[in-house]
């Protein structure tokens, strides 16, 4: 007996150029795991078309009603929403303001097909995707301040926001799983001081790519 289809992943898109809902319609057509099944101009036009629970919006940057993009992230995410941003990359200050915001990674409009269908992948089951724009904006942001992480406490956040669960960093440090767990909770204080929260696992992987704990894309 065949095992039934598994639905694919619900994908919104929030932009106001017609050959961009083209591009991610061609992206999408490439995997049977996500499918495009809401697309407007602004967010609240995404919202008033009740297309129900979406898994991940592709949210461009600069839209025509003005909207702030951070704010329209924060709203995303409050629906219960991954996002991700995609975007020419013509404003440093916009890709400063969303990058300290709970988004999945920023996307340049210029990449390849498969990059992108490799990065919707990816954000739409709330994994990270650190493109060289997404780290280069984070190492460039002017107002990240050190929180003053131990060596060992570095090779913790290392380990644990590489995609690894605590027993796996456990097993690897030779150390119990609840002094894992320590680490983690004092990492978060140190950055939640220093102004730079990391409440998420996503979050715990933006600060170590910001601080160089982790590589960038494109890096050994």
């Amino acid at each position: 007996m065949p095992s039934p289809a598994i639905a694919p992943l619900r994908v919104g898109l929030v932009d106001d150029h017609e050959v961009i809902a083209a591009a991610v319609h061609a992206a999408l057509r490439q995997t049977r795991e996500l499918e495009l099944v809401a697309s407007a101009a602004t967010v609240d036009g995404l919202f008033a078309r009740g297309a129900g629970r979406l898994h991940l919006v592709v949210l461009d940057l600069r839209l025509a009603d003005g909207s702030s993009p951070a704010n329209n992230v924060e709203r995303l995410v409050a629906a219960g929403c991954n996002v991700i941003a995609f975007t020419s990359g013509e404003s440093p200050y916009l890709l400063r303001a969303v990058a300290r915001t709970p988004v999945l990674g920023i996307v340049r409009k210029s990449e390849p097909l498969h990059a992108l269908t490799n990065a919707l992948l990816r954000a739409a089951y709330g994994q990270p995707v650190v493109t060289a724009e997404w780290a280069s904006t984070l190492e460039n942001d002017p107002i990240i301040t050190d929180a003053r992480l131990s060596r060992q406490e570095q090779r913790m956040l290392a380990l644990f926001a590489d995609g690894n669960t605590a027993q796996t960093v456990a097993d690897e440090a030779g150390i119990a799983v609840s002094t894992i767990e320590d680490y983690v909770r004092r990492i978060r204080a140190k950055y939640a001081r220093a102004g730079r929260p990391a409440v998420t696992k996503v979050d715990l992987y933006k600060r170590a790519v910001e601080d160089g704990f982790l590589p960038a894309p494109n890096e050994p």
